[in-house]
């Protein structure tokens, strides 16, 4: 496990940059996690994903698939792609401070 310091906050990581330890997540480290993965303001409906990501993660103890997202938080593949593109679980996943999807090799 590595260390990283991220918005001023030292955090642990995966080789792959993915936090380690949840409750060292804030949003100053998830606006810095979009910035480094090409994504410049994390919006509204941003938000609403990260949102919706933590909360079924607490509820379940794992991380929604798309399909889930869609029919349980009301969020669409096409908006998933527009918000996170080229990977939006991956990104969202990993903004949120949340471990990397598994279906995501």
């Amino acid at each position: 496990m590595a260390e990283k310091v991220i918005a001023g906050f030292t955090v642990n990581v995966t080789e792959e940059g993915y936090l380690t330890d949840k409750t060292q997540w804030n949003k100053e480290i998830a606006a810095e996690i979009a910035q480094e993965l090409g994504i410049e303001e994390l919006t509204n409906a941003h938000w609403n994903v990260i949102d919706f990501l933590q909360k079924d993660y607490a509820e379940t103890g794992k991380l929604p698939t798309i399909r889930r997202m869609k029919k349980e938080g009301g969020i669409s593949t096409k908006d998933l792609y527009d918000l996170f593109p080229e990977g939006p679980l991956v990104k969202a996943a990993k903004i949120a401070g949340l471990s990397k999807p598994a279906s995501c090799v």
